[in-house]
């Protein structure tokens, strides 16, 4: 789905995006509900990027990354936690194009998550290569998400990865009866 978000552009950058885990939801621009097999999923656009709330029978998780006043905690490169019953895997990479290659790739991207039944991707207005999209999917027991969030002003592209599932079990070995061990 794509859809022009009804809001001015504000001149951020790459470097003003934060990450947070756990918190409540934010008022969205737009929103995109989704059923992935026993997952419940909401991938909600931002006025500063993005926000993904997860409900599984485990419990629900939490993820932003947008522009946040006040937020001390920067976007990582990676992150990996174990979050009640989930393991929550969090990647971000930060590509700098020239401005035709730019132009090209948000094309491509903007393409690619609006045609998709998982996908949500949002227009700023007064620039047509300025947009935060999402993908989600399912994988066994695994939820992923992708998000792109482009600041063509800098030619600036944030690619974000991020796998959610359930922690692996150690199976239980002899002598280890009763024992409720969890892999690492």
């Amino acid at each position: 789905m794509l859809t022009t978000l009804n809001t001015s552009y504000i001149d951020t950058r790459a470097a003003d995006l934060a990450w947070a885990l756990g918190r409540e939801p934010l008022p969205a621009l737009a929103t995109l509900d989704l059923e992935l097999t026993g997952a419940k999923l909401q991938l909600r656009l931002l006025g500063a990027s993005h926000q993904v709330l997860l409900e599984e029978e485990r419990g629900l998780c939490s993820e932003t990354v947008a522009c946040i006043p006040g937020s001390s905690t920067p976007l990582p490169l990676g992150v990996a936690k174990r979050v009640g019953d989930w393991e929550y895997e969090f990647a971000a990479r930060v590509e700098m194009l020239t401005p035709g290659s730019f132009a090209g790739r948000a094309q491509e991207l903007l393409a690619l998550v609006a045609d998709h039944p998982h996908g949500l991707a949002g227009v700023f207005p007064g620039s047509p290569h300025a947009f935060t999209a999402m993908l989600a999917q399912r994988h066994d027991d695994h939820v992923h998400w992708r998000t792109w969030h482009a600041y063509p002003q800098d030619g600036q592209l944030v690619a974000t990865r991020t796998r959610v599932g359930a922690r692996a079990r150690v199976p239980e070995q002899p002598g280890q009866v009763g024992e409720d061990a969890w892999a690492a």
